[in-house]
């Protein structure tokens, strides 16, 4: 099972080293990690997908838990929550796929960002799913380069990490 683990640590060096240091001690492969500052300078918040059995999920994150820099840690996968992923991807269109492209942005609700000569960069965010479409739409061909951010995810409503 697909599983999103956020945590919410401590700004320190090695913190980072430590968290996804569980995951391969117990063999689990991490997907996906983000990690940033939040609002508060001294707090980072660490977005965690990986996929496994959901026992072990669970005490890889008890022991998340037990780490001093780690303030709180939620698994976003079993409550209502907001994921998106962003995406970057460069392609080299021919002149016939150039209105090609144009429509995928459309449909995609993408945004050319960046136009040069020969290449286009669109930008596309959303969901996972959404981004590998896109990406499954273009012709293979004409891309010419990738960079993904990986899953960032928070809880809808009231409910917070720190509450």
């Amino acid at each position: 099972m697909r599983h999103i683990i956020s945590v919410l640590l401590e700004n320190e060096t090695g913190a980072l080293s430590r968290v996804s240091g569980l995951f391969s001690q117990r063999g689990f492969n991490i997907e996906s990690l983000t990690v940033a500052q939040t609002n508060d300078p001294g707090l980072s918040r660490m977005t965690i997908v990986s996929t496994g059995n959901d026992r072990v999920l669970e005490q890889i994150v008890k022991q998340l838990n037990k780490l001093i820099e780690v303030v709180k840690v939620s698994d976003l996968t079993s409550q209502d929550h907001v994921e998106r992923e962003l995406m970057l991807v460069k392609v080299c269109p021919t002149s016939k796929d150039e209105l090609d492209i144009k429509q995928l942005v459309d449909i995609f609700s993408c945004k050319i960002v960046d136009v040069t000569e020969k290449t286009y960069t669109i930008e596309i965010s959303g969901k996972t799913k959404k981004i590998n479409a896109f990406l499954n739409a273009l012709d293979s061909a004409i891309i010419m380069e990738v960079s993904r951010t990986g899953v960032t995810g928070i809880s809808r409503g009231k409910k917070a990490i720190l509450k």
